[in-house]
């Protein structure tokens, strides 16, 4: 079972991620989009999402480039164990306020007829996996401050690390971590594998459009 949900799973969840995603702009490209509901309770809404997106966000980035940058490229400057403080202090700053959020957001969406509505049965089933994911990760920060030495950490980069890069062993690696990292990291990779179903492939067009700044300038004729 290890080997299957953390060897294998993974391949499967990335593999849905890309692909699905990709099938879903080709086929059905009418219903990429975030569904916004934002005429109807909006300044809950604004509170929500604002608290919700800076934090996720956060998390979002943290965990890319914590989990997949080699312990080599910062071992010099950087120790294990800092680079893990660092990672529970901000990253539970972001996941409290992450987790806020996305609670305004849910109660929000629910207690309103009108929200729920409109809302599918995947909309809600995503902002209920993400808010038990985001508590998941910061039931990992009292975890953490066990292995002060970063030694837990940096196994769960070397994982994240061979499955990038198609090296064997990489479920090993987990097989002696807390059921909680365990979790956290299965239901993060579900999310991956439910993405391209629901409204979060807006995610897509929210990092091409950094893509804006870089275009060329457009040419306007005005009637003379």
């Amino acid at each position: 079972m290890n080997q299957f949900l953390f060897g294998i799973y993974p391949y499967i969840c990335l593999a849905v991620f890309f692909i699905g995603s990709l099938l879903r702009f080709d086929r059905e490209q009418y219903t990429w989009r975030s569904g916004s509901s934002q005429l109807l309770r909006a300044r809950q809404l604004r509170i929500g999402s604002n608290l919700f997106h800076a934090g996720v966000l956060f998390l979002l980035f943290g965990h890319f480039f914590g989990m997949l940058t080699p312990h080599w490229a910062y071992e010099h400057f950087l120790s294990a164990g800092s680079k893990q403080l660092i990672a529970m202090v901000t990253g539970g700053i972001a996941g409290v306020l992450a987790l806020i959020g996305l609670t305004v957001l849910l109660h929000r969406r629910l207690s309103d007829e009108r929200i729920r509505a409109t809302s599918s049965g995947m909309d809600i089933a995503l902002l209920l996996i993400l808010w038990v994911q985001l508590a998941l990760g910061l039931a990992t920060v009292p975890l953490s401050g066990q292995h002060l030495d970063g030694s837990v950490m940096l196994l769960l980069a070397e994982w994240a690390q061979r499955v990038v890069t198609f090296r064997p062993g990489a479920a090993e690696l987990l097989a002696e971590v807390s059921w909680v990292f365990k979790l956290h990291i299965f239901l993060g990779l579900t999310i991956f594998l439910v993405f391209p179903f629901g409204r979060l492939v807006h995610i897509w067009s929210g990092l091409a459009s950094v893509g804006y700044l870089a275009r060329a300038y457009q040419i306007v004729r005005q009637r003379g």
